[in-house]
């Protein structure tokens, strides 16, 4: 289970427990995000995140892999699947995309802005807070509970390193390196053997329903859970429906 930005494992907190029953759950955190270690000088990219899980999947040695991936979760883990896809027998994808933006909300736009773009998302928390509000489609929005959860590794300016880092990552021209990454890894979407179900939150302003289009054109043949009231935290607007139906694709493919 590969999370996003500003998300981190704990996006997962009500599938790993429902995994469990039928498989091995293996949720990550990113470096600089969640309960990893937040390194004031790292090399916050697409790429190296995508590297990081590939030695990850290594050094436990997993086999026969569901991956399921949200938000940048999806980039990263489909990344790595490229990189070794013969441990791979399943890929989920929730509100995500692994292709270049065809589009970029103007809310995500405004904090790349030199100087007063990182000093709003480090220093106001203008990133991962508005999330817990803008992110969900919930009525009566996400439990009190589950918002400090998502907030709770990214009190302070350093803890919010990486946050910040995935923002500046968002490419926006085709020289940018994370373009490059971004391409090559759609490059290879339809060559892939692996059973796939897309999970989407219909109501998602960012991830919003062209980029599940531009999947079904690689996969036409790919499962679909299309929630018609969800945001883009699809997995915490709707759990009982999206545990239940990546339980029984995970166990038996239906």
């Amino acid at each position: 289970m590969v999370h996003g930005n500003p998300t981190w494992s704990f996006y997962y907190h009500g599938l790993v427990g429902a995994i469990r029953q039928v498989g091995r759950a293996v949720a990550v955190d990113h470096i600089g995000c969640g309960l990893s270690d937040k390194p004031q000088r790292y090399d916050y990219t697409l790429q190296t995140h995508i590297d990081n899980l590939c030695r990850l999947v290594e050094q436990l040695d997993l086999q026969d892999v569901a991956l399921v991936g949200h938000d940048w979760g999806g980039a990263i883990g489909m990344g790595c699947l490229m990189a070794m896809p013969e441990r791979f027998s399943r890929i989920v994808l929730l509100n995500t995309a692994a292709f270049p933006p065809p589009y970029f909300p103007w809310r995500i736009r405004i904090l790349q802005m030199p100087l007063a773009g990182p000093w709003a998302i480090r220093g106001l928390n203008a990133f991962a807070g508005p999330a817990i509000h803008m992110a969900t489609e919930r009525p009566g929005g996400l439990p009190p509970a589950v918002r400090a959860g998502l907030l709770a590794p990214y009190g302070n300016w350093s803890d919010r390193v990486a946050v910040n880092a995935f923002v500046q990552d968002i490419p926006t021209r085709s020289s940018d390196a994370t373009w490059k990454v971004l391409e090559s890894i759609e490059g290879g979407l339809a060559g892939l053997k692996q059973s796939r179900l897309l999970v989407w939150g219909m109501r998602d302003w960012c991830f919003r329903q062209e980029c599940m289009d531009r999947f079904l054109k690689h996969w036409p043949d790919a499962k679909t859970l299309r929630l018609e009231k969800a945001g883009h935290y699809v997995l915490l607007d709707e759990p009982e429906r999206v545990i239940e139906t990546i339980c029984n694709f995970v166990k038996d493919g239906r």
